[in-house]
């Protein structure tokens, strides 16, 4: 952590931090409420969290002594908001005695012992063991990833054993939610333990689970490609408002990873066996005529079966990379949710580092499917329904995770334990992603996700900004790898919480450009087909117009014209006799005698559609999107597209300074799903 960062800490440390554990309720209390156990919670004893470590000296003299070493336990007496995890003198003595038996030159202690550790492990555990924040353990039972002062994350869960929630896969809470005078303290077992390895080295480390898949990375050379930590040379922004604008931008990976036991179920046992498999599902794949990877077999893609394994095209080279994605993903965000109504199947799409290959994470029962196959999925035989059972036949159940207390964590990364082969065959581009895919923005910004950005509360927000009230977020103009900024400071690049207002969005919170704005973003890649490209917004008086443009690289020259331009700033009429608006056709369809059957397809002409039944206005809202006249999605493109690079630019057409340029999600629309002769494009 840069003396900088060390300095914000410290000043925000001093004032009240306005996060309190409302903010974490809400959005978990209706799904783990069932599960509470109040035998052990909520004890109000008058005391700072300071006084609470120093009454019971038994218990807790060897962290008070560290943060002690470190200046923390003013703070601690301090008033405040925070959140303190206190492992108790056996987890403490435990602890240090494992850093001074390793191998590696003690890990920095000068002695055995307490006095051993240097101000530096001090600063390091003691941060790692405090949040800026008050949150209630009752809410962490489900799985919440939370940073932490050290500006790291610790990941919850509930123990598979005890029952209780445990942290990091390490330290049990024993005694929780002991609510005090400036936040809560939490008593652990163990001292939560932070790895300082890359994903691919801690990986290596687990040689009881992943010790095939950890030697197929080194010897594909993909261990070196999962090194990264931070990008430099971030920009400077120009905050008169003081939104938080981030000092850093971290980089990181997930790892969707076979364990040893699933890959010798199949018969592989060594690094040929495992080339061997490899070799049956993609040796075809780009073959001229009958090959599924579109890209590979457009480009005629020479895929090499032979012992070349740090080739890209090599078939174990295939094998490992599409089990690979370039941003960090802990277990409670592989799927988001927030306004969803009850229906819908929750799922995501995201690019994996095969090129141009997309993975379909699904939500399903608790569980998380990767490459789930739902048939007609996207289709449906009834009005304002997902459709009948018969029509939608489970193909391929998918590829379930392990679980949330089976993901690893790294320093740049996490790594999650697969029970069955994942691989890149014809039923993925053909099956699974053969749907109408909806894309929530932040999704395709890996570094909203690097950066725990994705998501956010307000106050979580408001904790990064000193002194300052707002809880928003503005980005640097190169922020972002997928994202395209042509003319600097004139387009603001703003994120607004999930619960910064009763919203109408996808997964509740905003991405913004304002001002003159004038950049592209990098669409995900899908398989080959025709499909429309859509928009999906909120119109409002202070958005822009704009004009859309398409291309195959960022490069302007590469840049084409999309229609007339979107103007953002209409907002549909609402006639009391159900008359359609004159230039999106929308109407309130419970006006309609068939639920807006016909208007849908009049909207489709005209080149609108209502927004979906899938989430509503606000988090628990009683209105749907598609009821909303201001939830509309505009059809940017009807057009061939092919598995490879293509960027979408936005650019204003009014000259105003404060304009806003709206993006919630977009959509590709497969034609044989907009265009179906069997079924109908269905409303969720």
């Amino acid at each position: 952590m840069n003396t900088k960062s060390i300095k914000n800490i410290l000043r925000k440390a001093t004032v009240c931090c306005t996060m309190i554990a409302a903010t974490v309720a809400p959005t978990l209390l209706s799904s783990c409420k069932e599960d509470i156990d109040e035998s052990n919670l909520y004890t109000f004893t008058g005391e700072t969290i300071e006084d609470y470590l120093t009454n019971r000296s038994d218990r807790f003299s060897s962290f008070n002594q560290i943060l002690k070493r470190i200046g923390y336990d003013k703070i601690l007496s301090a008033y405040g908001t925070y959140t303190c995890f206190a492992p108790n003198n056996e987890a403490i003595a435990h602890y240090i005695d494992s850093l001074y038996d390793d191998n590696k030159e003690h890990n920095g202690m000068i002695a055995r012992g307490l006095d051993g550790l240097t101000d530096s492990l001090c600063n390091d555990i003691a941060l790692f063991h405090l949040l800026n924040s008050k949150v209630m353990g009752v809410y962490m039972g489900n799985g919440m990833t939370i940073k932490t002062l050290l500006g790291r994350d610790i990941n919850t869960a509930t123990d598979t054993q005890s029952g209780n929630v445990i942290i990091s896969r390490s330290a049990i809470i024993t005694s929780m939610d002991n609510e005090l005078e400036n936040g809560v303290l939490h008593e652990i077992d163990h001292v939560i333990t932070r790895s300082n390895l890359m994903v691919a080295g801690e990986m290596e480390t687990y040689k009881d689970k992943f010790s095939l898949f950890s030697l197929a990375l080194k010897r594909t050379g993909l261990d070196e490609e999962l090194s990264e930590l931070e990008r430099t040379g971030i920009k400077e922004v120009t905050n008169e408002t003081q939104y938080w604008v981030p000092e850093k931008c971290e980089l990181g990976y997930t790892i969707f990873a076979e364990t040893d036991d699933v890959f010798r179920a199949h018969g592989i046992t060594d690094i040929p066996t495992m080339a061997e498999y490899a070799a049956r599902v993609y040796q075809d794949c780009a073959k001229d005529g009958s090959g599924w990877y579109d890209y590979a077999r457009r480009n005629k893609i020479e895929v090499s079966t032979g012992a070349d394994y740090e080739n890209q095209w090599n078939v174990l080279n295939m094998f490992i990379r599409y089990h690979l994605v370039a941003y960090k993903m802990p277990w409670d965000r592989l799927v988001y949710d927030w306004n969803q109504t009850a229906k819908v199947t929750l799922c995501e799409y995201y690019e994996t580092m095969l090129p141009y290959t997309l993975i379909k994470m699904t939500r399903n029962s608790g569980k998380r499917m990767l490459n789930r196959w739902v048939e007609n999925n996207s289709l449906t035989d009834r009005v304002a329904e997902l459709g009948t059972a018969a029509m939608h036949q489970v193909r391929f159940e998918g590829i379930e995770l392990e679980g949330q207390n089976g993901q690893i964590q790294a320093i740049n990364g996490y790594i999650h334990p697969l029970t069955d082969m994942l691989v890149y065959n014809e039923d993925v581009p053909k099956g699974a992603l053969n749907e109408r895919m909806r894309f929530d923005d932040t999704s395709l910004l890996g570094e909203m996700m690097s950066n725990s950005i994705r998501g956010m509360t307000m106050a979580e927000i408001k904790a990064h900004v000193d002194g300052g009230e707002y809880s928003r977020v503005r980005f640097p103009s190169n922020y972002f790898s997928n994202l395209m900024v042509y003319n600097g400071d004139d387009t603001m690049l703003r994120y607004l919480a999930k619960d910064d207002g009763a919203w109408s969005n996808y997964e509740g919170d905003e991405f913004l450009c304002v001002g003159n704005y004038d950049f592209a973003l990098r669409l995900p890649p899908v398989p080959d087909g025709t499909y429309e490209l859509r928009l999906g917004y909120t119109a409002n008086g202070n958005r822009g117009m704009l004009q859309f443009y398409l291309g195959t690289s960022s490069e302007l020259v590469s840049m084409k014209a999309l229609d007339i331009p979107l103007d953002m700033r209409h907002v549909p009429t609402d006639a009391s006799d159900g008359t359609p608006d004159t230039q999106t056709g929308w109407c309130l369809a419970s006006k309609t005698d068939d639920q807006g059957v016909q208007t849908d397809i009049d909207m489709h002409n005209l080149g609108y559609m209502r927004g979906p039944l899938y989430y509503t206005v606000g988090k628990g809202g009683s209105t749907v999107a598609r009821n909303n006249r201001e939830d509309l999605r505009r059809i940017i493109a009807k057009q061939n597209f092919e598995q490879g690079e293509y960027w979408l630019r936005f650019k204003t057409v009014i000259n105003k300074s404060d304009a806003q340029f709206h993006l919630d999600y977009i959509e590709f629309c497969p034609e044989n799903v907009y265009n179906s002769t069997t079924y109908v494009e269905d409303m969720y």
